[in-house]
């Protein structure tokens, strides 16, 4: 009987024991991943960081923001369009990828569309035997850029549009621009819909319908709308991410448009959202996101977008800025010489890392293991990092320059395919006796990469301390540098 009873004590143990062997890590072992995960193409998305936006069509010519699928296609009818030279003008500004409004809201085509009779077929330019999609999608290969697409559920001149034949018609749209000009990586659709209150036809949009046909045209492709599910937008089309902006998301019960969750939700993200949505931030260079003469004198300074630059990619989210081709169908002289200065601004503020392999880092709440190593933050390699023992939410990284220098930016980022982790962390260094620490500078998330910036200080010992973690904080890289712009 006692045998029996061990036999029946052992047999319920086990499931307990297999249970906590598989939920406890050896301390030497990689960490477990935490919440919701990026995919390979969206950590792929988030590592291009900075890529252009091209509003062009019949806005263009009209000097309107919204068309409303009325105009005369003959009206686009660019004089001097080259693919060529945005995608020239994009990599030399540092820029990864260009995506086209391939079709706005007005339902202007930028292909020749079987599916539409408001396209460039119907337009004087070269004679109706014209493709924008196939020049900028063959100009981005050349370049080594990625090619998106833009393309509108919303669209005013489709007379099936506000019937439920349109979301039919708008798939065989996307399977067509989809299909035909190679790989793409990103389609933004956002809810745009007609308004019942100004007379306009409301769409009943079937999301899965669209998804589904993206999906099959390009399996790798990141789906932006306000929830995804590849990217979300930032909640404003100022340049601005969220100080606090985790890249995780609740969508249920919300869709793209009037249905999608509060501006401060897009700008925040859910801190323990059951989806990977990161933030893509989208702003344009001139007031409007059409060309127009009259904002020759309006595109924005180079300390403008720096302190885009610093509010999006430094708060873990993508830069997608909008560089509008003008009336001849080139990118305006003045908006290229910007994005060069831009870029030239930007190399500059990070030409010089002062926490390189000569400083030495350390942590007292490191996993056991080389592979774990603080020191391994300052080796310049992504897939490499720091991670901190299992159960600890709160530790330090000590950094001791080789010699005293004066800084006033810090680049941090945590690797995520282990998950995004950190809620709060700051920044402190040491007077010159080394026995006090002031503090320098304080941010809640982390992401992808977080940008501090601060007053110059200058000191020879620092120290990162993550104040607030959601599971122990992995880190892949921290830089130092002095931005004296």
């Amino acid at each position: 009987m006692k045998i029996l009873l061990s036999l029946m004590r052992a047999a319920c143990l086990l499931p307990f024991l297999i249970l906590c062997n598989a939920c406890s890590q050896p301390d030497d072992a990689p960490p477990l991943p935490f919440g919701a995960l990026p995919s390979d193409a969206q950590l792929q998305w988030q590592q291009m960081e900075y890529y252009m936006f091209a509003h062009f069509g019949p806005n263009t010519f009209t000097d309107v923001e919204w068309g409303d699928g009325k105009e005369d296609p003959r009206v686009f009818n660019p004089t001097d369009l080259d693919c060529r030279q945005w995608a020239s003008t994009a990599k030399a500004a540092g820029m990864t990828g260009i995506i086209i409004t391939a079709k706005h809201h007005d339902g202007f085509c930028l292909w020749p569309s079987q599916h539409s009779k408001h396209t460039v077929r119907e337009s004087l330019w070269l004679g109706g035997k014209g493709d924008v999609l196939a020049m900028l999608s063959e100009a981005c290969r050349e370049a080594g850029l990625a090619f998106g697409v833009y393309i509108s559920p919303w669209d005013q001149n489709h007379p099936a549009y506000g019937s439920p034949a349109y979301n039919q018609v708008f798939a065989n749209t996307l399977d067509e621009a989809l299909g035909n000009y190679g790989p793409v990586f990103e389609q933004w659709l956002d809810g745009a819909n007609g308004d019942a209150n100004k007379g306009q036809l409301k769409q009943q949009y079937d999301w899965k319908l669209f998804h589904q046909t993206i999906f099959s045209k390009q399996p790798g492709i990141i789906i932006f709308s306000d929830i995804g599910p590849g990217c979300r937008w930032m909640g404003n089309e100022r340049g601005v991410a969220g100080e606090t902006n985790w890249s995780r998301l609740n969508t249920d019960g919300f869709e793209p448009g009037l249905g999608s969750p509060p501006r401060d939700t897009l700008e925040q993200g859910n801190r323990y959202g059951r989806q990977w949505i990161p933030a893509e931030t989208d702003v344009s260079i001139r007031p409007g996101w059409f060309y127009s003469p009259s904002t020759d004198d309006k595109v924005k300074s180079v300390e403008q977008l720096m302190d885009i630059y610093y509010t999006s990619v430094g708060r873990n989210s993508n830069l997608l800025l909008n560089v509008p081709p003008d009336r001849r169908g080139r990118i305006h002289p003045i908006d290229s010489a910007r994005l060069i200065q831009f870029r030239e601004a930007r190399e500059k503020a990070f030409a010089h890392n002062l926490l390189t392999t000569q400083a030495s880092v350390s942590s007292k709440q490191s996993r056991r293991g080389k592979a774990f190593s603080a020191s391994n933050i300052a080796d310049g390699n992504y897939h490499t990092y720091w991670a901190a023992a299992d159960g600890a939410l709160t530790a330090t990284i000590d950094i001791a320059l080789s010699s005293p220098a004066t800084f006033n930016r810090l680049l941090i980022q945590e690797y995520i395919p282990l998950g995004q982790r950190v809620s709060s962390f700051n920044i402190e260094a040491a007077d010159e006796s080394g026995t006090s620490w002031n503090p320098v500078a304080e941010g809640t998330t982390i992401g992808y990469k977080r940008i501090l910036r601060f007053d110059p200080v200058t000191a020879r010992r620092l120290r990162i301390n993550i104040t607030g973690a959601l599971a122990g904080p992995v880190i892949s890289s921290a830089e130092l540098y002095m931005d004296h712009q």
